[in-house]
């Protein structure tokens, strides 16, 4: 991750963080233990807690309390209450910046710790799951604090989004399944830019791609990219893996349940476990079987068997590793950037979800490039001019 070492080295000489108290919920991984110890470099006493209980590497885990002294509340496959008695361990600290991926965190705090809320100079959101809660939050007129939505960066989205979860969420699937994708029907539900990714990595491994989708817009595009675009009942009967990546609740169905063929395979790519209604499946199901790791069969009444993959949890972390460390390096390098920008600017910014400052943008592709090896052009001081000029024309 060299973009992300390069501004830890730069934190570790001028200590933006120094003293500070920041509370983490992130998928516990390898690549979040590199944002981490970029937090401690620049004087951060960080607490981390995993922001899905499927998500956590222990031994992840354990070297960044032995070897960095994090304060880490994370287990591998622990039940909700552990999960949330983790996220109040984490709060215990009184964190004075938050970094979420999913909002568990942030939301917690503002239902049952009003009083730490002063306390907090701001946030950041690593997902659009999370950012759609804090918008609610702002819109009822509770949200006590600015956050900084990481996730519509240029630099995470393009590309953590389409091309890391694109990757990963096949990788969920094949170590799950080991199933030959090419000749395959995927169903991708959603064409955000998950959806995009997915089914871009799908298409290419030779597998006939279905969109289902409640936007025209991405709809059309869909359709406009050569991927047969239906409705959700329609695709569900056709499809031989399914995959959710929303960011909304109930998306597969009884209706969809109902229609699926035998042997369908039903995985999410959302951050949360509420896009596949799994009680309607559970009722569904006569019987219910593990048959390989990660794999629950449910047998239905008439014998059709629905393979679901990781609980109905992100797939790309549930099953596999997540995203690779390569587009990590990106979107925590606007972590590491954004939170910075919000100890600079503490006592400025409205409490309100705020964009990513553009140059936080260009110099994290700007960083990337150069680790990468590759130069680009410069406009000349007459382009400058031209693109700030009204007068010359046809």
């Amino acid at each position: 991750m060299p973009v992300l070492r390069s501004i830890r080295e730069r934190f570790a000489r001028e200590r933006p963080f120094d003293g500070l108290r920041v509370g983490v919920c992130l998928h516990v991984t390898t690549e979040t233990a590199s944002l981490v110890r970029t937090l401690i470099a620049g004087g951060a006493q960080v607490a981390l807690c995993a922001a899905n209980p499927l998500d956590t590497q222990d031994d992840v885990a354990a070297a960044l309390v032995e070897r960095d002294g994090a304060a880490v509340h994370a287990v591998h496959g622990e039940d909700m209450a552990t999960y949330y008695r983790h996220i109040e361990a984490v709060l215990d600290t009184r964190p004075q910046l938050t970094m979420d991926d999913g909002a568990d965190l942030l939301t917690t705090l503002h239902a049952q710790r009003p009083q730490q809320l002063g306390e907090v100079v701001g946030g950041t959101e690593e997902t659009t799951s999370g950012i759609v809660r804090l918008r609610a939050l702002e819109a009822a007129g509770q949200l006590a604090f600015p956050v900084l939505a990481v996730n519509e960066a240029r630099t995470k989205h393009l590309f953590d989004n389409r091309y890391g979860t694109g990757q990963s969420a096949l990788d969920g699937i094949l170590r799950a399944t080991n199933m030959l994708l090419a000749g395959r029907v995927v169903v991708v539900f959603g064409y955000g830019w998950c959806g995009q990714g997915i089914a871009l990595r799908a298409k290419g491994a030779g597998a006939q791609v279905v969109v289902c989708e409640v936007d025209p817009v991405r709809a059309l595009e869909a359709k406009l990219e050569g991927y047969e675009v239906l409705p959700g009942v329609a695709a569900a009967a056709k499809g031989d893996i399914l995959v959710t990546a929303t960011g909304n609740r109930d998306v597969v169905r009884r209706e969809h349940y109902e229609a699926m063929r035998d042997g369908a395979v039903l995985c999410n790519a959302g951050h949360f476990d509420v896009e596949c209604d799994l009680a309607a499946l559970r009722e569904l199901a006569v019987e219910r079987r593990q048959v390989r790791p990660h794999v629950e069969q449910h047998v239905l009444a008439d014998g059709r068997r629905i393979n679901l993959l990781a609980e109905g949890r992100v797939v790309n972390l549930a099953a596999a590793e997540g995203n690779p460390a390569a587009v990590m390096d990106m979107s925590f390098a606007n972590q590491a950037l954004a939170a910075e920008h919000l100890v600079k600017a503490a006592g400025t910014l409205d409490a309100r979800v705020h964009g990513v400052p553009p140059e936080i943008d260009d110099e994290v592709a700007r960083l990337t490039l150069a680790a990468l090896g590759v130069e680009i052009d410069a406009l000349t001081d007459a382009q400058r001019a031209y693109l700030t000029a009204w007068e010359q024309g046809t």
